[in-house]
């Protein structure tokens, strides 16, 4: 956190109390703390915020927490929750304007609008997703796998910058499915959104309902830790519909063709198996992955599917089907490991009423090996 930044959470810690009544005006003070159900300002005693105490350290005033979803911080970091805010710059404006303090008072330096620090950030200010609109968008395209995973999370207000095609009343937050990119190290480098309409459960009505921030070449949204076998493509929910078929197989979604094309290997990946969308671009992505794949000794090997792509193959044939054409293109040598593993009965994600804790393994930390 830059000075700046630090000098304002203080003094926004010495009128804590004013600061909770001002955001969170559903919640209730009990004795040195302010309780309230979450950032959305739901009435509760799920998030708590500390109004007394040391300037720093542990137990300092405004400091807060959310014993459901492990969301933690100060109070400039939760001002940014609370408006969805998703730059240190937007953040600090927001709270110099609830003390009356004037924009220039600090020369700060902010992380700039789409660099990977602004990506890390909001990530952190998300949540997880069981019981959120994000989970039913994952529902409504068959990927109950999807709930828990550590690399996803869901904004229920995050900034729209309006797209060119974009109608000019368009709408500039929405709530969105937030995706972490890693590295082969684990260190997220950016994060992808996508835009979801709270009325029909589906992708939000905007010119460009995905967008992805920070440094995404070579990078891609993980699920399952890097293994000898992999497999990689372009979206997330096709990446998650291979998941959803084969649970131990390693998928990293790359986002888009160029991305795919670009993916940087991690040392110990041998075979790489590549979802091939049915268009031009993925024909083109999977030839330059391919061919760079085999001047470093990697075995590639495509992955098709029979409708545009394989989260088409799950909603219209069902995971039986899906599986069953995946295992005439999965390599003899790996068939057993990929399907002899299977679990007995297919997971679901917990009502959408339900709001979980959140998973315990950070965005890019490694689960257990799958081969």
């Amino acid at each position: 956190m830059t000075s700046a930044a630090a000098d304002l959470a203080q003094r926004l810690a010495g009128t804590a109390e004013a600061v909770c009544r001002h955001y969170l005006s559903n919640g209730t003070r009990e004795g040195n703390y302010w309780l309230v159900g979450d950032v959305a300002n739901t009435p509760g005693r799920s998030l708590y915020v500390r109004l007394a105490g040391p300037r720093s350290g542990k137990g300092a005033a405004g400091k807060w927490a959310d014993a459901a979803t492990g969301e933690h911080g100060d109070l400039l970091d939760l001002i940014a929750a609370i408006r969805g805010l998703t730059t240190l710059r937007d953040a600090l404006d927001e709270a110099r304007c609830f003390m009356s303090m004037p924009r220039a008072e600090f020369a700060d330096s902010p992380a700039p609008t789409g660099s990977p620090e602004a990506a890390r950030r909001l990530f952190a200010m998300s949540k997880p997703i069981s019981g959120t609109l994000a989970q039913a968008y994952l529902q409504g395209r068959n990927l109950p796998r999807a709930c828990s995973h550590p690399a996803l999370r869901f904004h229920p207000n995050c900034y729209y910058r309006p797209a060119r095609d974009d109608a000019p009343d368009v709408q500039r937050a929405w709530p969105a499915l937030i995706a972490a990119v890693t590295d082969n190290d684990g260190r997220q480098t950016g994060t992808h959104r996508i835009w979801l309409d709270p009325r029909s459960r589906d992708k939000a009505a905007v010119a460009t309902p995905r967008k992805a921030m920070g440094e995404l070449l070579g990078h891609g949204v993980r699920f399952g830790s890097s293994s000898e076998v992999m497999v990689a493509g372009e979206g997330i929910e096709t990446m998650l519909s291979l998941r959803e078929a084969l649970p131990i197989l390693p998928a990293i979604a790359a986002l888009s063709s160029a991305h795919l094309a670009a993916l940087a290997f991690p040392t110990q990946l041998r075979r790489l198996y590549i979802a091939n969308d049915r268009d031009a671009a993925g024909n083109a992505a999977f030839t330059r992955l391919r061919d760079r794949a085999a001047a470093v000794g990697i075995e590639a090997v495509p992955l098709m599917p029979v409708a545009g792509d394989f989260n088409d193959d799950l909603c219209q044939r069902g995971i039986g089907q899906l599986r069953a054409g995946l295992r005439v293109q999965i390599l003899a040598s790996d068939v057993e490991r990929l399907f002899s593993m299977l679990p007995r009965s297919e997971p679901a994600c917990a009502p959408s009423h339900v709001q979980t804790a959140a998973h315990s393994v950070r965005p890019g930390e490694p689960a257990p090996a799958a081969f």
